[in-house]
């Protein structure tokens, strides 16, 4: 059966890119004769015309975080697979993708302004200042739960592989993830000073990169801390990744972090597709099973995330992917092709947590979940006696996507405060880092450890709120030059109310459950401000369209 809703899935995907995605593109009246910002501009910076293959790799390296990983093992954990299942694949096509394409579509036309910068165009400045305020809290929140899920990765790891006293399989990620970032360094180093071809420094750091996980199996004893430790540690990381050159670190961290990406998905399909595994978890277990978040309207969608739809993309395609599109023909394959890749991947992750029980999934954090399963996986091609390796390079895997998304959520929340704040040269860069991390480290040590959980869904509901917002934008851009609406106008609505309904509850509950200055009252508050902010660009868009009713020029879209 597993093997049977696999196929099914990726036929729905196939589907979904050349039917619909094919009428989502022509409404846009796509024209490559139409020269695109990286051709305008090209200062072989930012704005580098970039062939499709090669940006497609790039812009899904970006997007595909721990997000669709981490999400659906979650949501599976608390309403069993068929939900999630059906979610992720309906909101992939019909809502994500579409999402994704559009952010990058509408940058493309509006020379590759960021989608707070485009809001604030089409809405005002006060719209475009809310927008941004918005996108700032939506990005401490995805510092907050990824490094909170890490932290807690490293210290324990998987427990099914403890056995001898020499080996700790939380230290052995922590080590390789660790020695990982280590290794970005010296490759940024070597590319930036000793400049060899791509080819060869890729057939040394790459076999290396995977190295590491057997190194982490050897020297697990040796990084051995305790969760708020790692969790300072993380921070600390990601303060001097927001600040240092991208060549320095992001870049090279990226372009090996692709490998390791695409490795986890070939394993992914190697286990979905000849491993012989049963489905274990049950396909569903209530509407409603307790607690603050156990209704699964609404918080089935917004605990899933990214992995069927996820504002954060939008800041990616808006923010670089934008500024390299060649032709604007490429956007239909670069945005919303990704997306739907995406949505392969939290399929894959969604596998991982079905084939196991679920009294043995109870309480087991996404990340040892994951990493177990894609080990797994792998032993069906290196054999049983490496498990240890396995497991741990798909922890690994677990880790590196993490890093991904929290390096560039500080460096897009330092853009932030320095924009709002006019924060200028090296010292406003230190500023506005400083003044982004500042919360995460106090929820951190606020909060006890592995309440991943306390962050991961309000994460989520600000997450999806966020590409509702930039829905909205999006609706009334083509409102103003007459084109349809509907594709973006029902999937943010459905979004916004799924959205909106989570937040209103997380506020009685966080309130209700607070005691004092802590996480729950710190999680109510942001509820209550994303609601506000969320509000104001609603009633701002509608006030818009009432009062302007001339037609834009249809070459501005």
């Amino acid at each position: 059966m597993l093997t049977l809703l696999a196929i099914v899935f990726l036929f729905w995907l196939v589907f979904g890119y050349f039917a619909y995605g094919r009428w989502i593109a022509k409404q846009f009246t796509l024209d490559d004769t139409r020269e695109t910002p990286a051709n305008a501009v090209n200062d072989g910076e930012d704005f580098v015309p970039t062939p499709a293959f090669y940006l497609f790799g790039q812009h899904f390296s970006a997007i595909a975080a721990a997000g669709p990983i981490a999400g659906p093992i979650l949501a599976c954990q608390a309403f069993g697979w068929l939900p999630c299942l059906l979610w992720i694949a309906l909101g992939v096509v019909l809502i994500g993708a579409v999402h994704d394409f559009s952010s990058l579509a509408s940058s493309v036309r509006h020379g590759a302004q960021s989608i707070a910068e485009i809001t604030r165009e089409k809405l005002g400045n006060g719209a475009g200042r809310a927008m941004m305020a918005f996108i700032w809290i939506a990005l401490v929140y995805v510092i907050v739960a990824f490094t909170d899920i890490t932290a807690g990765t490293f210290v324990a790891g998987d427990d099914a592989l403890r056995g001898a006293n020499t080996f700790n399989p939380g230290g052995a990620v922590a080590i390789a993830s660790v020695m990982y970032l280590v290794l970005s360094i010296i490759l940024g180093l070597v590319e930036r000073f000793l400049k060899p071809p791509l080819w060869l420094s890729t057939i040394i750091f790459v076999p290396a990169t995977f190295a590491l996980s057997y190194l982490g199996t050897k020297f697990s004893t040796v990084l051995l801390l305790d969760h708020i430790s790692w969790s300072v540690l993380i921070l600390i990381y990601c303060v001097v990744a927001s600040l240092v050159p991208v060549w320095a670190l992001l870049q090279p961290r990226g372009y090996l972090g692709g490998f390791v990406l695409y490795t986890a998905i070939a394993v992914g399909c190697i286990g979905v597709f000849f491993g012989g595994y049963e489905i274990s978890q049950p396909a569903f277990k209530s509407f409603d099973i307790g607690g603050m978040t156990g209704m699964l309207f609404p918080f089935l969608f917004v605990t899933i995330a990214c992995g069927a739809c996820s504002g954060f993309h939008g800041l990616v395609c808006s923010g670089t992917t934008s500024k390299q599109i060649d032709k604007e023909s490429h956007t239909k394959s670069v945005g919303y092709g990704a997306m739907l890749a995406e949505g392969f991947v939290a399929f894959i992750a969604l596998v991982t947590i079905m084939i196991i029980a679920a009294d043995a999934a109870k309480g087991v954090s996404p990340g040892k979940i994951y990493g177990n399963g894609i080990g797994n996986f792998l032993t069906l091609v290196i054999g049983k006696e490496n498990i240890n390796f396995a497991i741990t390079f798909g922890a690994m895997a677990f880790s590196t996507f993490v890093f991904d998304t929290l390096d560039v959520s500080l460096r897009l929340g330092r853009y932030i405060v320095q924009e709002l704040f006019g924060l200028k040269g090296r010292i406003g860069a230190i500023i506005g880092t400083l003044g982004t991390v500042a919360l995460p480290f106090l929820m951190i040590f606020f909060a006890k450890s592995g309440s991943y959980l306390d962050f991961w869904t309000l994460f989520g509901a600000s997450n999806q709120l966020l590409a509702a917002l930039t829905l909205l934008s999006i609706t009334v851009w083509l409102h103003q030059a007459r084109k349809r609406i509907a594709f973006t106008l029902l999937p943010m609505l459905f979004v916004l109310t799924i959205t909106l309904w989570a937040l209103v509850s997380l506020v009685v509950g966080n309130f209700r459950a607070s005691n004092g200055f802590d996480v729950k009252l710190i999680n109510g508050i942001a509820s209550l401000v994303l609601i506000s902010l969320a509000i104001y660009l609603v009633v701002t868009a509608i006030l818009k369209l009432r009062k302007e009713r001339r037609l834009t020029p249809l070459e501005s879209v």
